[in-house]
């Protein structure tokens, strides 16, 4: 079975090392951007300053930004060089060394976590690039909507460890008394110390197959990948999908950072809650992200994605709506199924896209175009807000357009079409 799923040398312990990375950097998201340092931030950090959540949201902005500009070039020079694991040892460590150094984000070191934050948060998404480049090295194209939800499923699995392992510790320093000045930064050590142990599988196993390109040195990057821009017009379903994911990513970064601020506001959650919500969701995303891939493989992938979309018009719509928590519940469960298949289903699409030969380097193009998206879905959650006066309700409506706006964008892409269009375009000698 593995022959007919996996490329000729590809062993599925190396499949399993692969999807680790999603297990061991997940923990990241999970716990310092979503459910614990986030609002330790705010509160803390910031002492509840007025401006503290634009702060947290422009931080954010800036790493996201900062991956943007380097994303293509880094994933230029990986396919120039065959350094895609070199670099992805890099980014490891880089994540995990100011994941750790949140540890020192005692209450008004705002410069500190601002610094700690930008980096850790930028080596994290340049490290989702460079995992994402080695996809179709493993996976046969018909299988890297299942392969990929392998990864995906794993990952929700490794952020439910992750913040597992942080609210017993948080529990366990409760019960001694301490507040949150003294346990959340010590949850910093333990994601970063799960990271890095998780991680290695990665690093010790996965192997680089790809051929240097000795014609493509450091000096042409910027030309490689000016080139590439200028030749997406012969890749019309890559590029397609590429403006599709800006639109359909920008709702779920906003969901993802601002869900919390969500329940609290319109719901009352507390911090328990919260966090039991994000368990719960996690647990749905892992389910809808392995059973997805399979689906996907079976319907095809813009049918799967079309799928995913209109769940997430649905959910927005029940959160929208939502007259008790109950309902809110039903919404947040049904976003955990969307985002784990719209994920994966958005990873394999690209592998099925990207030519060849410039895997990494496509696979940039869609770390920018999540990371545009990164911005630009909280950043409009953030203007509705302020615009409506903090009327949640509404702001969740105007950035759930987002979901309506890649749905109406995929209209136009067709797989089988784009996947020889990157045939073509690989043979052609870019």
């Amino acid at each position: 079975m593995a022959g007919l799923l996996l490329r000729p040398g590809v062993s599925r312990r190396e499949v399993w090392a692969w999807a680790m990375y999603d297990f061991a950097n997940s923990g990241y998201t999970t716990v310092v951007i979503t459910a614990v340092f986030s609002a330790y931030f705010v509160a803390v950090v910031a002492g509840d300053a007025p401006w503290a959540t634009f702060v947290w949201t422009l931080a954010l902005s800036v790493s996201y930004a900062l991956v943007m500009l380097t994303a293509p070039l880094i994933g230029a020079w990986a396919d120039a060089h065959a350094r895609k694991k070199k670099l992805l040892w890099l980014t490891t460590l880089g994540c995990v060394g100011f994941t750790a150094a949140l540890y020192f984000a005692s209450p008004g070191a705002l410069v500190l976590a601002i610094a700690a934050l930008v980096l850790s948060n930028y080596f994290f998404g340049t490290g989702e690039n460079l995992i994402a480049a080695f996809l179709p090295e493993l996976a046969r194209p018909r299988a890297l909507g299942r392969v990929s939800g392998w990864g995906w499923a794993l990952g929700y699995v490794g952020g439910l460890v992750s913040l597992g392992a942080s609210l017993a510790y948080i529990g366990h320093a409760q019960g001694q008394g301490q507040g949150a000045a003294e346990f959340v930064p010590v949850t910093m050590l333990i994601t970063a110390a799960l990271f890095l142990l998780a991680s290695l599988p990665t690093l010790l196993l996965l192997r680089e197959r790809a051929v240097p390109q000795p014609g493509r040195t450091a000096k042409s990057a910027w030309a490689q990948v000016r080139h590439t821009l200028g030749h997406l017009e012969r890749l019309p379903d890559l590029k397609r999908f590429l403006v599709c994911t800006v639109l359909y990513q920008a709702g779920i970064q906003a969901v993802i950072v601002l869900a919390a601020i969500y329940a609290s506001q319109v719901f009352h959650f507390d911090t328990r809650q919260t966090i039991q919500l994000v368990l719960v969701v996690n647990v749905t995303a892992a389910l809808g992200a392995f059973a997805f891939g399979h689906v996907q493989d079976r319907i095809g992938h813009v049918r799967a994605i079309a799928l995913t979309l209109a769940g997430w018009i649905a959910m927005v719509l029940l959160a929208w709506s939502a007259p008790d928590e109950r309902m809110f519940w039903v919404a947040a469960n049904l976003a955990g199924l969307c985002m784990g298949a719209s994920q994966s289903a958005g990873r394999a699409m690209v592998g099925l896209l990207a030519p060849p030969a410039q895997q990494a380097e496509f696979f940039g193009l869609w770390g920018l175009a999540v990371k545009l998206a990164s911005i630009l879905g909280p950043l409009t959650y953030g203007a509705a807000s302020w615009i409506t006066q903090g009327d949640h309700r509404q702001s969740l409506l105007i950035t759930g357009s987002y979901f309506v706006a890649g749905l109406w964008a995929l209209r136009g892409v067709q797989a089988a079409r784009g996947h020889r269009a990157a045939r073509r375009f690989a043979r052609g000698g870019a």
